[in-house]
């Protein structure tokens, strides 16, 4: 999704099968987040996955949630192969399509989703991309659609473990623009992007998850 210099630790993906890509850190978490969209996504309709990566988490929504649709994005091209490969087989799977969350007025084009999905993009863009990418969401949404957003995130404006500190300090180092967001102001802008906040819900390895409607 996003096309600025990172750390190496920030966006780890190796070679697997065919041209399947695997991210560890999609591995470890697909099971925790096809809970959470299991609790909180809608049964049915058409759900759109924002910066898709490697494709492994679409393909375990897809047959977690199997009544839904799924759209994956993602802007790199070795990725949407992935993607694509990730989810042969999987009816309920479209071709990832060339997306940048980013930049304004995607909405247009993807819109009347059921379901938007981002998982671990938001500490590797600015504040600005941020504020686009959400309100960019919150239009693409059908009224009584749901807004998730996963990653790592500040609390009242600190870092609660080592790792997070050290992680956040190498984005930082990287790009000063990017780094973990506060969930103070995560709150504020779904707020302010015309979305009701169901809840904010702990993770594991410290993540945080937040859980987002637009009102009928």
């Amino acid at each position: 999704m996003t096309t600025r210099k990172l750390p190496s630790n920030a966006s780890v993906a190796t070679k697997g099968l065919g041209k399947r890509l695997v991210a560890p850190a999609a591995s470890r978490n697909a099971d925790a987040l096809c809970d959470l969209l299991a609790r909180f996504a809608p049964t049915k309709g058409r759900a759109l996955e924002l910066a898709s990566g490697t494709g492994q988490h679409v393909a375990a929504f897809a047959q977690r949630l199997p009544d839904l649709k799924w759209q994956p994005s993602e802007i790199d091209s070795e990725r949407r192969a992935s993607i694509d490969a990730y989810a042969q087989g999987l009816a309920n799977v479209s071709n990832a399509v060339n997306l940048n969350a980013t930049v304004e007025g995607w909405h247009a084009a993807i819109g009347g989703q059921d379901l938007v999905v981002l998982i671990n993009l938001l500490h590797l863009i600015s504040w600005g991309e941020v504020q686009t990418l959400v309100r960019e969401a919150a239009q693409a949404l059908h009224p009584n659609g749901c807004l998730i957003l996963y990653g790592p995130f500040m609390r009242d404006g600190q870092l609660t473990s080592e790792g997070d500190q050290r992680f956040h300090d190498a984005l930082i180092q990287q790009d000063a623009e990017i780094g973990y967001k506060n969930d103070a102001d995560m709150l504020d802008l779904l707020h302010n992007s015309g979305l009701d906040v169901v809840e904010a819900v702990e993770m594991p390895a410290n993540n945080l998850a937040f859980v987002a409607k637009k009102p009928a």
